[in-house]
């Protein structure tokens, strides 16, 4: 919208209609006078949870945080409808209000936090730490910048934080699991049962005839939603990425040669050796032992003189790079296989060294991965230069250039999909071959025909867009269609049949007779399961027969769906428990497992009532305002 503005406004009558609007504008103000604009702020505050007050910016951040999160979590783009979907702006607030409710309550019981305590979670917090494991002022520093927090702003938030999570763990922190409660958990995982079943497959439905026009009219109407064609989109799309922009001719055989020379390691194996190794307590020792080796004692019986053993002679296999002490590579990489070094003073005392075996370097010569190097060299030096080419390009959006003329004049390819769905599928139910599929599937979707859309921000680049066509949701023709409402048709009539025939089985085997004899009849085996659990299929029975397994009492018959076209009957033969030990692994994760329910359950109600308590006051027009509700943006 600004661009079209801006574009307009450069035109001669763009710039009269300007003067005649802002005229009148003024005249507006003289009449009716300035003084309501400056009076109607906009609200600060979303909620009041006590005295305590949650501000638009407070809600603004933590949903903008929050929708980030999302965003990396599922590498998309998330739209604020999408989000409002998912019920994020309520879960956003009832976290702060949550927050709110817990400081107020602990300022009420007078609960506070030292300023030592204070101090040392900040310094013992891990993400402040360097690489030497101590607190690095630096880090903090810079993750506090990162974060738009003050020094003083982050050590209040953490004093809160620390009272809330006391109170806490006052309200529920030494938390008795019953008995019964450990028992009932127990019984519920590790009750095994077996069964004895037989399957009822497709073919004991019998022949199913071909449906009539009538039957497979009915069949249609009654599930017309199910064969609906969803919404399509065409789009046309530009990438912008260092690969995209990269000229890898451009980049001279004298930098690739160097980056060969910088990375070599990177193109091959580099040399190993075998080390083995004489420890000593002091420099004479292994001096003395050095010159017996020279005067023709074997490396093997000084060793065997220090009460070395074979196995503990050896040191490892390794590169010059992967060893930690560079005395002892520089000794070690400079003998010959076989060699016995003189003394060496090594990080942890004096050693004799000995190679025993040479793997020789074996990199990849320069000719054979010129190409990928140059490749990569270019990608590198494109890299900075997107934010320029971006600019460049939104110039030109600016000034209304069509997306096809900008990709042929900054020599980037126009992707054009003739139909996407909001799943990145085309019509014949394929993903769609784009590059950044999902996310220009999400972004169109939240468009329209005409719409001026900002760039999507990728992790190598952006992309721009334009939708060009809408093709609306439709329900299929049964002439469309015909083929798959048959299949559908047949399915649904042996599943009929199957699920009259297991039923007719289960009431017989109820009534006394044997199971093997109720197979027999449909020439079908009897088989026997043992050590099934809940909620995991086995041998050919699904999870879903399992469970129904499951909530059959012992000895009485039942069925159910199976794998597809089929059905299980079956009846309980056995349930086993094995008793609980209250020291095993397994009793310890019940016991844990109960406690922290039973902890989150006793906080939610203290919750609840506190907050009831102190009363919360919501400004839905404020929290529409922070989270970008019926604006589109945010």
């Amino acid at each position: 919208m600004l661009r079209n503005m801006r574009k307009a406004g450069q035109t001669v009558f763009g710039k009269a209609i300007a003067f005649i609007f802002f005229g009148a504008l003024i005249v507006s103000f003289a009449i009716w006078g300035i003084g309501d604009i400056f009076r109607a702020q906009p609200a600060s505050t979303v909620a009041e949870v006590g005295k305590t007050t949650i501000s638009v910016n407070q809600v603004r951040n933590a949903y903008t945080n929050q929708l980030q999160q999302l965003g990396r979590q599922f590498r998309t783009v998330i739209s604020p409808e999408q989000a409002r979907m998912l019920g994020l702006d309520q879960q956003v607030l009832n976290s702060l209000v949550t927050e709110a409710v817990m400081a107020e309550e602990a300022k009420g019981l007078g609960l506070s936090v030292s300023d030592e305590l204070v101090a040392r979670s900040i310094v013992d917090n891990p993400a402040f730490k360097g690489a030497d494991g101590q607190f690095n002022r630096a880090l903090f520093d810079q993750t506090l910048r990162n974060a738009g927090l003050s020094e003083a702003g982050f050590v209040q938030e953490q004093r809160a934080s620390m009272a809330r999570a006391h109170l806490a763990e006052a309200l529920a922190g030494d938390v008795t699991v019953p008995v019964a409660a450990k028992d009932a958990l127990h019984r519920y995982t590790t009750e095994r049962r077996s069964a004895a079943y037989l399957v009822l497959t497709a073919a004991l439905a019998g022949d199913i005839p071909a449906p009539t026009n009538e039957q497979l009219l009915s069949f249609y109407e009654e599930r017309k939603g199910t064969f609906r064609a969803p919404e399509y989109r065409a789009v046309n799309a530009m990438a912008l990425d260092a690969a995209a922009i990269a000229k890898s001719d451009a980049v001279s055989d004298a930098d690739a040669r160097q980056r060969y020379e910088q990375q070599k390691a990177k193109y091959g194996q580099p040399e190993r050796r075998t080390i083995q190794q004489i420890p000593f307590t002091s420099m004479d020792d292994a001096q003395a032992a050095s010159a017996k080796i020279k005067e023709g004692t074997t490396f093997d019986a000084v060793a065997a003189e220090r009460g070395v053993s074979a196995t503990g002679l050896e040191l490892g296999t390794f590169t010059r790079a992967e060893m930690l002490d560079p005395a002892v590579a520089e000794a070690a990489f400079a003998l010959e296989q076989n060699g016995v070094s003189a003394p060496v003073s090594g990080r942890f005392g004096p050693v004799i060294l000995r190679v025993t075996q040479i793997q020789p370097e074996a990199v990849r010569p320069f000719e054979e991965v010129a190409a990928e190097i140059r490749g990569e060299v270019a990608r590198e030096r494109a890299q900075s230069e997107i934010e320029k080419i971006h600019d460049q390009i939104e110039d030109l959006r600016a000034g209304a250039k069509p997306l096809a003329d900008i990709a042929k004049e900054k020599g980037l390819a126009l992707i054009q999909i003739p139909a996407i769905d909001a799943q990145g599928r085309d019509k014949a139910g394929k993903q769609v071959d784009a590059p950044e599929r999902d996310v220009i599937a999400k972004a169109a979707f939240a468009s329209d025909m005409g719409v001026d859309n900002e760039a999507l921000r990728t992790a190598t680049g952006y992309v721009w867009f334009d939708v060009t066509g809408i093709e609306p949701s439709r329900e299929k023709t049964l002439d469309e269609v015909r083929d798959q409402v048959a299949a559908q048709w047949r399915d649904d009539q042996i599943g009929q049949r199957l699920t009259e025939k297991a039923r007719q089985l289960t009431e017989r085997l109820e009534k006394g007779e044997a199971i093997e004899a109720v197979a027999q009849e449909v020439n079908t085996p009897v088989k026997n399961a043992t050590d099934l659990a809940r909620n995991a299929n086995k041998d050919d029975l699904s999870a879903e027969a399992v469970n129904r397994i499951f909530a059959t009492p012992v000895g009485k018959a039942g069925n159910a769906a199976n794998a597809a076209d089929s059905r299980a009957v079956f009846k309980v033969t056995a349930a086993t428990v094995p008793p609980m030990a209250g020291t095993t692994q397994e009793a310890q994760t019940i016991d844990t497992q109960l406690r922290n329910g039973m902890s989150d359950d006793l906080i939610n109600e203290y919750i609840t009532q506190v907050r009831q308590n102190l009363g919360v006051t919501i400004n839905q027009q404020a929290l529409q305002q922070a989270t970008g509700s019926g604006t589109g943006e945010f």
